[in-house]
């Protein structure tokens, strides 16, 4: 079996993975193969070894994804309309409005079963006033989570605005061909209310994300591991359990170097596009930090941590900062935040369970003669993409946390051209939103900073001094508009930075 001295090597990786003879190596045979085999695997790769992403678990292991929460939503979706057949008016007799309602059904239950929630159908359209104020009593007696009410007539708007009145969050589907401005207006800029006047139902399936999302905040509970202090508290939706920080210093002590740390390392190794400092011995490290994080939040019963990670650092507590195992975390829709900041870390949450994708929480740092922001950080998610998209990942290269030069962060190298969305929680109820684009990645050296460095062009906002925030978190795609609908679904203030350095000045 592989030891702890088989793995260990004081040379310093610098390598690029590669093809090798080993591609049918199981991870059980990887374990137990000889030395020279095993060191030859950990510095070529092998193209067919399973990924980290789905390493195999033995019965001790933790399953990973299992933190993330599995809330019931139940969402019920009705029709509204003219009783067929009608006589003029949008959408018009030529349309085939029994035909549509059964597509766009389908569609609906779909996006449902993608999403992961329950939909409630009401098998017969709305068509006159006491079938509404019945339906409308249905939904105050039995509370679901969310309406979605799709409309097959233009004169159908005054039925959704009678709904929107139950008091529960209301979406409402206008296909193009039932609403002018004027209808569309008339809802749109409720709270409590999110309208689509589209044809895209990819558009519906991202309303229903939102609904899950916030069944998820409210069914997470944050590990904020810092200070000496066990207490609970709540930030927004969210749920806190505060532990002292030496628990994760013990956990990590007791945490052995077990087949699954050898096993995480490689694999985390393997996948990098280069290793520069870290050694195999910091692999173990960062792997065995990997491990106690899980049973951590096992023992806790939670959901979601973020650490006092610099000043476990700082003070010499553990050999590594956890950076290795917060990007891994991440990977998994995990939510791993940095420096025990709790706004950010719900922020990270955010950005996974609306849009399935890791969030990089990152210092913002002025670059003023390209006017350009770097988010710069230590740690940053590879399945930038989406989670569920396993084995499209960003490139990384594997080096140390900068500020210590101790153990493995990982260096994610974002794409150039691709659009980014920056959202931060400054207060519970309060979130900055901005949005840019990736026009290079910042390497250390000759730059000083966190090694995931990322430049972006800002949106609308003439001075990079003036984006506000910090420890903002950014991903990948421009969702500014489905944060600001999640936000006024859900009575979330919506904080954009300024166009120009006058706007950015308060009053005296």
């Amino acid at each position: 079996m592989l030891n702890h001295h088989q793995f260990k090597s004081d040379k310093r990786l610098n390598t690029h993975s590669h093809a090798c003879s080993c591609c049918s190596m199981s991870r059980r045979s990887f374990l137990g193969g000889a030395a020279a085999a095993c060191t030859a695997a950990l510095t070529t790769g092998c193209a067919s070894l399973e990924s980290l992403h789905t390493t195999p678990k033995s019965h001790e292991e933790i399953d990973l994804a299992s933190f993330r929460p599995r809330p019931k939503v139940r969402v019920m979706s009705v029709v509204a309309r003219e009783k067929p057949p009608y006589w003029l008016g949008w959408p018009g007799t030529a349309y085939d409005v029994e035909g549509e309602r059964v597509r766009y059904t389908k569609a609906i239950a779909d996006a449902s079963r993608r999403v992961g929630i329950e939909i409630v159908e009401e098998r017969q359209p709305l068509e006159e006033n006491a079938a509404v104020a019945t339906f409308v009593k249905k939904v105050q007696a039995e509370k679901p989570d969310a309406v979605l009410v799709t409309l097959q007539h233009f004169q159908s708007w005054g039925t959704a605005g009678e709904i929107v009145k139950a008091g529960v969050p209301t979406i409402v589907f206008a296909p193009v061909g039932t609403a002018f401005t004027g209808h569309v207006n008339s809802l749109a800029f409720r709270p409590g209310v999110h309208v689509i006047s589209s044809l895209e139902t990819p558009a519906i399936e991202q309303a229903l994300r939102m609904v899950r999302a916030k069944r998820q905040l409210e069914a997470t509970k944050m590990l904020v591991v810092r200070g000496n202090e066990r207490k609970e508290d709540k930030f927004g939706l969210v749920n806190l359990q505060y532990v002292p920080r030496v628990t994760f210093e013990e956990m990590f002590n007791l945490t052995p170097v077990s087949e699954e740390a050898k096993w995480v390392a490689h694999q985390r190794f393997h996948e990098a596009k280069k290793v520069v400092e870290p050694t195999r011995q910091d692999g173990l490290h960062a792997a065995r930090s990997y491990i106690a994080a899980k049973q951590l939040l096992k023992n806790e019963g939670c959901n979601a941590l973020t650490t006092d990670c610099l000043g476990m650092v700082s003070q010499k507590k553990v050999p590594t900062p956890p950076c290795m195992g917060a990007s891994i975390f991440q990977d998994h829709g995990v939510t791993y935040g940095c420096e025990a900041a709790v706004g950010p870390a719900v922020s990270l949450m955010l950005t996974s369970y609306l849009f399935d994708k890791p969030g990089f929480m990152n210092d913002p740092v002025p670059e003023t003669a390209k006017n350009v922001l770097i988010a710069a950080h230590c740690v940053s998610g590879t399945r930038i993409y989406g989670l569920n998209r396993p084995k499209e990942h960003a490139p990384y290269i594997l080096r140390s946390h900068s500020e210590s030069n101790l153990g493995v962060s990982t260096q994610v190298l974002w794409p150039i051209g691709q659009p980014v969305t920056l959202v931060q929680f400054f207060k519970p109820d309060a979130l900055y939103l901005d949005t840019g684009t990736v026009v290079g990645n910042v390497h250390t050296p000759p730059a000083g900073g966190c090694r995931t460095s990322v430049e972006i062009q800002m949106d609308d906002i003439e001075d990079c001094r003036d984006v506000r925030g910090f420890h903002q978190v950014v991903f990948l795609g421009n969702y500014r508009r489905d944060v600001e609908a999640f936000c006024q679904l859900y009575g979330i203030n919506v904080v954009h930075s300024p166009r120009t350095h006058d706007e950015m000045i308060e009053p005296a």
